[in-house]
């Protein structure tokens, strides 16, 4: 065998073909390189490494060094960030603001360029595969797919969400006030009939349970929501031959879901640690109408 038709051979599994565009894309990553044990690289995982290097790379070459007169690129990246903080800050509250902020801005970043990465030529359509007796090549095995349209990649990301979601409220609200938001009796005792308090609490810890099983599934929710949209996505694309006309909606889907993402957990963390600043607001409030004119 000849030189040319080895390497000829070897480059076959990598052929992109138009017949691929119409296929269906696999919900499961596949595995780069099998460690054995359930331990694998996987093609998703690839990805989600080489763009955030990526990302890396984009924000310190756009930066720099930073100045007080900002370069462009500096102004671009400081744009987002206050554009991000603006919109986050009201919802977190200012006690929890420093400590949920980077996390937030780094999931917004993160799972934008990763839905919009997906669009890119060759994203889940160049990879090994295998052709059949009419001479079609059948892909099955991408060599790069999305971050977000392998679940596995999504629920990583919405377990950080929790864990990080929990380290905030109880460094900030404390394990008293979380078990008085969630089964304490809201109602006020000098304006309530003495036996309808009673009644109110047990209905408040009945609302409370349905709260900590609410709280308990939204890893869950929070994964399967950016996946069937990343996932249907890109099954769109491929299923329409990428229709230009798609890309389109697809660039508007995927920056709405990472706001979702975003907001979603932005307002848990809210929900239990912007309490301080109504308090203290009310508190303020209270003592200048008390104050003497």
């Amino acid at each position: 065998m000849s030189r040319g038709t080895k390497l000829a051979t070897l480059l076959a599994p990598l052929a992109l073909t138009p017949t691929a565009f119409a296929e269906d894309v696999a919900p499961r990553a596949a595995k780069l390189i099998d460690f054995g044990g359930g331990w694998a690289i996987t093609n998703s995982m690839f990805t989600g490494w080489m763009i955030s290097g990526l990302l890396v790379a984009l924000v310190l070459y756009l930066v720099g060094t930073p100045r007080i007169l900002p370069t462009k690129g500096q102004a671009v990246v400081e744009s987002l960030i206050e554009a991000l903080r603006d919109l986050l800050e009201p919802i977190v509250g200012k006690k929890a603001f420093p400590i949920a902020f980077p996390i937030l801005v780094t999931f917004f970043i993160f799972i934008l360029f990763h839905n919009w990465m997906g669009l890119l030529p060759g994203v889940g359509t160049m990879g090994w595969g295998t052709t059949d007796a009419a001479g079609h090549f059948h892909l099955t095995r991408p060599l790069i797919r999305p971050h977000n349209s392998d679940f596995n990649g999504t629920i990583a990301l919405a377990l950080i969400s929790f864990g990080a979601w929990l380290i905030i409220i109880f460094k900030i609200a404390g394990p008293k006030l979380i078990l008085w938001d969630l089964f304490g009796n809201k109602a006020e005792k000098k304006e309530t009939p003495g036996w309808l308090y009673p009644v109110l609490a047990l209905v408040f810890l009945a609302v409370g349970l349905i709260e900590v099983f609410s709280i308990a599934i939204r890893p869950f929710t929070l994964s399967v929501r950016l996946f069937g949209n990343v996932f249907g996505g890109e099954n769109l694309l491929h299923g329409t031959g990428f229709f230009f006309g798609f890309y389109f909606m697809e660039l508007l889907v995927g920056l709405i879901q990472a706001l979702v993402f975003t907001l979603l957990t932005s307002v848990y963390i809210g929900l239990l640690c912007n309490h301080g600043d109504d308090h203290a607001e009310d508190a303020a409030h209270g003592d200048a109408h008390e104050a003497p004119h």
